[in-house]
C-alpha cells in the first residue's frame, strides 16, 4: 500500500437536526463546531437535516419535511409562470 494517500479518520458526532438524534462515528469531514459527548470528551460536530432516524425510508412513516420553504418557493414560481402564459384581457363572456 502507498503511504500518505489515505485520509485521516477521526471521531465525529453527527446531529440530525430534524429529530435531535446524535451519532458518534469516524469520519474525515472537517467542521468548526464541537460538542461534549456522553463520555465527557469533546468531539467535532456536524449537522445533517436527515439521517436514518428521520428518513421516511428507514422509519416507515411518511413525514413532510419542508427545508427552508422549498415547496412555497416552487409554488410561487409556478404561479408567476402560469400568470405570464395566460393572455391578458382574454375573457370568455
Amino acid at each position: 500500500m502507498k503511504k500518505e494517500i489515505h485520509p485521516a479518520y477521526r471521531p465525529v458526532i453527527f446531529l440530525d437536526t430534524s429529530s435531535g438524534a446524535k451519532f458518534l462515528t469516524r469520519s474525515t469531514i472537517r467542521t468548526s463546531e464541537t460538542i461534549e459527548w456522553e463520555d465527557k470528551k469533546t468531539y467535532p460536530l456536524y449537522k445533517v437535516e436527515v439521517s436514518s432516524v428521520s428518513h421516511p425510508f428507514y422509519t416507515g412513516k411518511k413525514i413532510f419535511l419542508d427545508a427552508a420553504g422549498r415547496i412555497e418557493r416552487f409554488n410561487q414560481k409556478y404561479k408567476k409562470k402560469e400568470a405570464m402564459t395566460t393572455p391578458a384581457g382574454n375573457s370568455s363572456s
